[in-house]
Formats: C-alpha cells, sequence, structure tokens
C-alpha cells in the first residue's frame, strides 16, 4: 500500500524537562505504557523543517515545505517479545489549515495551524509561533561542537530516536503508525530557551512542567523519513 507520507525533516532543535509520571498517565493512549530513561520520564518540544513532503507520492503545491513544533512524551508497547519504542503528542503546531486538518482527519492527532517562522543558522536555531490567544512563543537552541551519533544508551540517544506514533482515537481506541529513518546525528546545545507565555499554547499545568531550564538540549541533523498509514490496535 506505500507510505502516507515521505519528507525531509531537517534542524530539529529537541529540548526536554524530567515531568511528573501523574502528568502524563491520564494520556497515555490504551494499549501503550510509559516509557522512562534510567526511571526518569520526559516531555520534550521539537521544532523541526518538513521539506520536500509527499503525502500520497503527490507533491502538494503551497505545503511542500513548512515548520512544526510539537510537545511529545515517550511510550513503548510490548509486540512479538519485543519493546516498540515511541511517542505520542499533547499538541503538534503548524503553519498551514490544510495539513493540520489532514492530520486530524486521518490520525486524530492534535494539530493545530498558527502562523510560525524559524530561523536556522549555524550557531543559532529558534523557531517561532503565534499562541491562539496571540502572543509569540519560541524555542531557541545554539548548537556547538560536531556532528555525532549519539550512543543508543544515553539519554540524548534515547530521546532522540523513536520509530512510533500512537494515538488516541475519539472512541478510546489507539491508532499505530510507523516512522522510518535512520539514526540522527546530534550536536549539542551550549545554550537553551523557551521565550513566552507558554500557558497561552499549553495550558497552565504545562507551562509550569516546562519551566525551567531542560535537562536535555540538542540539535539533531535529520533525514529523509516516511511515516506509515494508521491502523488500530487491538483493545485492551
Amino acid at each position: 500500500m506505500g507510505d502516507f507520507l515521505a519528507a525531509r525533516w531537517s534542524s530539529l532543535a529537541m529540548l526536554s524537562w524530567q515531568v511528573d509520571p501523574a502528568l502524563l498517565l491520564p494520556l497515555v493512549p490504551d494499549g501503550t505504557e510509559l516509557d522512562a530513561h534510567d526511571g526518569t520520564t520526559y516531555a520534550s518540544l521539537v521544532g523541526f523543517r518538513f521539506t520536500g513532503t509527499r503525502v500520497l507520492g503527490l507533491p502538494v503545491p503551497g505545503h511542500r515545505d513548512f515548520d512544526e513544533v510539537n510537545l511529545r512524551f515517550y511510550l513503548r508497547r510490548r509486540q512479538d517479545g519485543a519493546w516498540q519504542r515511541g511517542v505520542s503528542f499533547v499538541r503538534e503546531l503548524v503553519p498551514r489549515r490544510a495539513i493540520a486538518w489532514l492530520a486530524r482527519l486521518r490520525y486524530n492527532e492534535p494539530y493545530l495551524a498558527v502562523p510560525m517562522s524559524s530561523q536556522v543558522g549555524d550557531s543559532e536555531v529558534v523557531y517561532r509561533w503565534q499562541a491562539p490567544q496571540g502572543g509569540w512563543n519560541a524555542l531557541r537552541v545554539h548548537p556547538t561542537g560536531d556532528w555525532l551519533l549519539p550512543d543508543a544508551a544515553s539519554r540524548d540517544g534515547w530521546i532522540a530516536e523513536h520509530y512510533w506514533g500512537w494515538t488516541r482515537q475519539r472512541d478510546g481506541g489507539t491508532v499505530a503508525y510507523r516512522v522510518e529513518h535512520p539514526p540522527w546525528r546530534i550536536r549539542a546545545a551550549s545554550a537553551s530557551a523557551t521565550e513566552g507565555d507558554l500557558a497561552a499554547t499549553y495550558g497552565r499545568v504545562w507551562a509550569e512542567a516546562l519551566a525551567g531550564p531542560p535537562a536535555s538540549a540538542f540539535l539533531a541533523e535529520g533525514s529523509p523519513i516516511t511515516v506509515g498509514h494508521p491502523r488500530r490496535l487491538p483493545r485492551g
């Protein structure tokens, strides 16, 4: 049947905070469980560039190149005796209404279309978005050093490498989809920050959870990716 979507993801600015599992448990899709690294649960703000996007193999004029910022947390699922590792999303922001509409329709993903901009350079990467209430937010990293492939067992390697998405559906079920890409090289960040009132985008509880400096911050190089068609998981 082929893939649903193909594109290149690049300049992935990843900021991650330690969060209380109690904040995440009500959001866990049926059939999955919270994942942790060395006993600690994390949530991440991720800003990146989509380029060369194709849906069902076809380019969509005016919707091939755009930014995305998402807030995600980490899950796992036991399948055929092995762990699948993936993510679920609290909110995904894009600048095109048609993209948000299609993702909500096809996957029930929590997409929202808002004005966005980005600035990608060798020493600074910034992703900005306008919150629904009108104020502007941003995430910013200052990468340093060489591109390196992280140890998959390290915290940064664990954050960067997830190959499944799981999404709660309106009827309480879960949709799963595979994301294919090679491992990504990363650059550490010497400084990182969020700007603006995150409560205007994510609500007060999440703004408090993301306050202060992140526990992990880096820039991932990215690569071509494919996103598979959604499929329903068995209930329970």
